[in-house]
């Protein structure tokens, strides 16, 4: 009986693995799925981002940057900030961003994890509103890395549209 009773038991972990693994590789495939779409549309991707129960990726093209279905145009940026628990920690403000006022940081609302976690986000500030990307509340670094991933590439952007905006020769009719 003893033995009976041992060969269910095993006979049910082995079909609980197997489900694991189907559920483990359904998931894999796709996130596979998902990044052949994003570069199909021709984007790079920057970060694999955790949201509420997945992963949402962070792309680009040549002219906006996408996540979760929302995009930024890239010619409207005048700022980006790093903010952790909602206070900036590193910006970058464009030298074109006209009649936009400097401001202050932009200020999120407080949402308490509790200490042994710290919110990591990316404020992207454009010429109408500032969105903000949530990269994750997770320990060891990984947040941080994708915050400063996605800073990164932003703040490189912005940068390279300042430079390009500073060095293009005028025209005649200017």
């Amino acid at each position: 009986m003893r033995d009976l009773v041992a060969g269910i038991v095993a006979i049910l972990l082995l079909v609980a693995a197997v489900r694991l693994l189907a559920t483990l590789h359904g998931h894999r495939r796709r996130r596979e799925r998902g990044r052949e779409a994003e570069q199909a549309l021709g984007r790079t991707i920057i970060a694999e981002l955790p949201t509420s129960g997945d992963l949402t990726l962070f792309s680009e093209d040549d002219t906006r940057f996408y996540w979760g279905g929302r995009s930024v145009d890239k010619d409207q940026i005048v700022a980006v900030r790093v903010l952790v628990n909602g206070s900036p920690i590193a910006a970058s403000v464009s030298s074109r961003r006209g009649s936009h006022p400097a401001g202050q940081p932009a200020s999120v609302e407080d949402r308490p994890e509790g200490i042994a976690y710290d919110r990591w986000d990316v404020a992207v500030e454009t010429v109408s509103d500032t969105t903000l990307i949530a990269c994750g509340a997770l320990r060891e670094r990984v947040s941080q890395e994708l915050a400063r991933a996605v800073f990164e590439a932003v703040r490189n952007d912005l940068e390279r549209r300042d430079a390009t905006t500073r060095f293009q020769p005028r025209s005649r009719h200017d």
